[in-house]
């Protein structure tokens, strides 16, 4: 059986694969759009902003996944996937933005107008957006030592993030939680293991 320290370099050395497999759902669209259209079905746009919505809160579920696991297993090697996890995830809701505006509202700045008025899902998901802007900016380990506490207190908008994008897509989706529920299930679950090491030192503390 392998000790933890094995077992955490295992899990470094799989980084390269695991940007591999984020990385794959980009490269199916592109192939999809320039290759395959029939894919896309009969509005391309629509698919490809639907694709790289989904694709977009996967990635920060995927980022958000990443301090439980390391929870759960008292593993520290996952850390190593984390700051990839959450730059993937704001690529993912980049592309989204731009294939909305680019492809589907064909850069058409009165439409844009229109559709931000009209459709107030798109505030919360640009708002999520402009969240994750300082934290692609500071994710170095230089602004991590520059900034030191309060790289942790800043970072901590990825929760705030996180909420925003189920808000979003619910919204998005027009039908409530029918079909995002499996997303804000997770996104809950994942917010709840974070309590864990709280609640055991409070348990650890009443002990004494």
């Amino acid at each position: 059986m392998m000790d933890k320290k094995t077992v955490n370099t295992l899990i470094h050395k799989l980084k390269p694969l695991m940007f591999g497999v984020l990385l794959l759902p980009f490269l199916w669209m592109i192939y999809q759009a320039v290759f395959a259209p029939q894919f896309l079905g009969a509005d391309p746009s629509k698919s490809l902003v639907d694709q790289t919505g989904e694709w977009a809160i996967r990635s920060i579920l995927f980022a958000l996944a990443i301090t439980p696991l390391r929870i759960l297993t008292d593993l520290t090697g996952w850390i190593h996937w984390r700051r990839m996890a959450g730059l993937f995830a704001f690529f993912y809701a980049l592309a989204h933005f731009l294939v909305y505006i680019g492809f589907f509202l064909q850069l058409d700045l009165s439409r844009i107008y229109q559709e931000i008025i009209h459709r107030p899902y798109i505030i919360v998901g640009a708002i999520a957006l402009v969240l994750y802007l300082p934290l692609v900016i500071t994710s170095t380990q230089q602004w991590q030592r520059r900034l030191k506490r309060n790289w942790t207190k800043l970072h901590k908008l990825v929760y705030l993030i996180g909420i925003l994008a189920v808000i979003h897509m619910t919204w998005l989706k027009k039908v409530g939680l029918m079909d995002t529920w499996p997303y804000a299930l997770i996104l809950i679950t994942l917010l709840l293991i974070r309590l864990i090491p709280k609640l055991k030192q409070q348990k650890n503390n009443k002990s004494r």
